[in-house]
Formats: C-alpha cells, structure tokens, sequence
C-alpha cells in the first residue's frame, strides 16, 4: 500500500502501557501513515512518555515516525501520575529503555501545527490516548488550522458509566479538565470520545485472550508483559487477571470502525469547578439543552472486532 493511498494520522500520547498497545496496534495497520508522535504529561511525566514511546516504536518493528516533546505541565491543575495503575515508569517497570531511538527536533504543539497547515482539509486525522493538554495548546494558537484535521478521536470521558479516577471522571479528562474544555467547545466538526466504558464489560481482555496475545508473538508477549502492573490493580478490582484497554479501544475505534457497536453524537460539556464533579464530561443524553450536539460518544464496540483487530495488528 502506498504512501498516496493510507490515512495520515497524528497520534499525541502519554505513554503508559495501555498507550504502548494501542501505538504498536497503529503501526503495524498498513492502511495508515503515521506522520507523528506528539507527547504529553499524564500516565507518566512526558519524558519518559517520550521514552516508552520510543521504546514502543522500537519494539514493533514497523515504520519509525518521529516523535516530539508536547506539554510537559497541565493548563492549570497539578500533575496526578498513574503510577498505581501503569508503574512507577508507565511500562510495568521492567526496566526497558529505547536502544536506537531519539526524540525529534522541535515542540509537538508547533509540529502538529505545521502538518496541518501542510495538509488538505481533512487529510490528517488526530487520536490523542492522554490528557488534552497539546490539543487545547494547538486549538487556542491557531484554531482554524486545527479544524483542517478530518476526525479528532479522543479517549476521553467515562461515557456512561462511572469514573476511573473519581466516582465521575475517567483519568485523561480529569488530569486536564480545562484543555478538555478548551478542545470540547472549539466546534471541531468530527470530534469523538471513546469512553471509559467502551473497554468494559465483554471488550475486556480475557485470561485466555490476553494468553493468546502474549505467547503469539515477540510483540504481543511486550505489550502483555508490561501492563501487569494494571492486571494486579484488576485482580482487587475485578477478581481476576484480565485487562481493561483504554487506549486500544479508542485505538480500535478510530481504525476499524467496524468494531463500534454504540456511537451517537450528543451536547456535551467538561465540568471544570472547584468539586468532586471535576473532570466529568456531561453528555446531554436526552436532549434538555436543547444545543446541537457537538461530539460523538463512543460507549460500546463489537468485542469480537475489537478483539480480532488487535490480534491481526499485533500479529497473533
């Protein structure tokens, strides 16, 4: 397949292990150019964001995008890391570093920026796995050259369900809830959150599958092999060794369509007081706003798309 031919994607990310599936999942779909990496602080502070990304990158054994240091600080709140969830260096802390790779010349906000630029309308969709910091940056500098991108795919929210990291909040919305604001009222035309809940349920990754997953490839054993930390958090949380994949769904989502099951575009609006509301994205299921919907939620994928897909892009 040529480069004429593949969908251009921008990916920023946090990189925590759930981020380093849902990477490796990109690179190795044939049907999609990978322009770049931006980073971003979140599951882990950017720079070793940058180095899980890298080491990701490394580890798949596909193309090699660049990837360039975003926001290393939130709009406004302090930094809350995912250590509990992804490891003290967001990859199960097993002690891998990138061998090869380096981190690009230049700002991710800026770089993201001049592809658009570059780019046709619609030509370059965007997935962002972490909090929306870069995006808010992007949208507040030049607006209208980030409303060129096609569809901004966002994991983001807790759909509707509870929160991950409140009772209402899922982790990327809280940790920057006005960034979320921010790219939530900036009328993008196709903008998507795959929420929290779209990971759950029957979309979790079994005992079984996630054996499948690790003994089927080199590639598949790295990105089961570094979310234990998250398997024993879902050993307390949900009694057995199973995983819930944030990023790869929303991953799944904005590559295989096929593979969602529930998407409807609702009014929505990101909670930023002073409360155990913040972070929440609001969604206006029935209508009493009375405003035009501004984003499609994603809360339900076909579990066994979802789960085919990541076999075939991780090789199993």
């Amino acid at each position: 397949m040529t480069g004429d031919t593949r969908k251009k994607l921008i990916i920023d990310t946090d990189c925590g292990s759930d981020d380093a599936m849902a990477i490796a999942m990109a690179l190795r779909d044939p049907a999609y150019e990978i322009l770049m990496f931006t980073i971003v602080s979140g599951n882990v502070e950017a720079g070793q964001a940058a180095r899980n990304t890298l080491l990701t990158i490394e580890r798949a054994g596909s193309c090699e995008p660049p990837v360039y240091m975003g926001a290393r600080n939130m709009l406004l709140k302090e930094l809350a890391f995912a250590y509990e969830t992804h490891g003290q260096d967001g990859m199960g802390d097993l002690g891998l570093a990138p061998e090869r790779l380096r981190l690009g010349e230049g700002h991710g906000v800026w770089r993201m920026l001049e592809a658009l630029r570059d780019s046709g309308e619609g030509e370059i969709d965007i997935i962002t796995l972490g909090p929306l910091t870069n995006l808010a940056l992007a949208l507040r500098l030049e607006p209208e050259t980030v409303k060129k991108a096609g569809r901004v795919v966002v994991m983001g929210g807790a759909g509707f369900g509870g929160g991950n990291v409140t009772a209402a909040a899922e982790f990327n919305i809280w940790q920057d809830g006005e960034a979320a604001k921010i790219v939530m009222e900036a009328g993008l035309k196709n903008l998507m959150l795959v929420g929290w809940d779209a990971c759950l349920g029957e979309s979790m990754l079994m005992p079984e599958e996630i054996q499948r997953i690790r003994n089927g490839s080199e590639l598949g054993k790295f990105v089961v092999d570094i979310n234990r930390v998250l398997m024993g958090l879902n050993r307390e949380r949900f009694g057995m060794d199973c995983l819930d994949m944030a990023d790869p769904a929303a991953m799944a989502a904005a590559l295989h369509p096929a593979c969602i099951r529930e998407c409807e575009k609702y009014w929505c609006e990101v909670d930023v007081s002073c409360g155990p509301g913040y972070g929440n994205v609001l969604i206006d299921r029935y209508g009493f706003s009375g405003k035009e919907p501004n984003a499609w939620i994603c809360s339900g994928l076909w579990p066994e798309r979802y789960k085919e897909y990541i076999f075939r892009t991780l090789g199993v």
